[in-house]
């Protein structure tokens, strides 16, 4: 049974971003970019299971990442370099490239300034809760006549 590759004219950026989306893919990536030859899909130590390595490898060959080639019972793996630097030229060495640290974010700015402390033997007046009802205004008196 053999596997399907996509052609290097039919690899498409919004499959081959979303394959290195994730991190354990990306791992596998960056792994590969580093080897000498071939590895086989046994030799990445990754914390997940052989059926969600198995879904890992199919995502980044489908995405033209990777290419394997079966050999007896494994299957052996490689980083379609030239192919995606001819058809993403930089890509790669992006994603290769170590991550460098994020900005710093400036410290928030608080809401509204804190209040100055009261000054010793000074008390300060608080404001009630509920406004005080203001009084109606009287009445005016009747006329009278004369």
């Amino acid at each position: 049974m053999g596997l399907d590759h996509p052609a290097p004219e039919a690899l498409e950026l919004p499959a081959v971003l979303h394959a290195l989306s994730d991190p354990q893919r990306l791992s596998i990536v960056r792994k590969l970019a580093a080897a000498e030859g071939p590895r086989r899909c046994g030799s990445f130590d990754l914390a997940v299971t052989k059926s969600t390595l198995t879904h890992h490898f199919r995502v980044l060959r489908e995405a033209g990442l990777i290419e394997q080639r079966e050999d007896g019972t494994a299957r052996l793996n490689s980083l379609r370099r030239a192919d995606l630097d001819d058809r993403f030229p930089g890509l790669i060495d992006a994603v290769l490239r170590p991550a460098s640290p994020a900005p710093a974010r400036p410290a928030p700015t608080p809401a509204r300034p804190a209040p100055a402390p009261a000054r010793p033997g000074r008390t300060l007046a608080r404001a009630s809760p509920t406004p005080t009802p203001v009084p109606a205004a009287p009445a005016p008196a009747p006329a009278r006549l004369a």
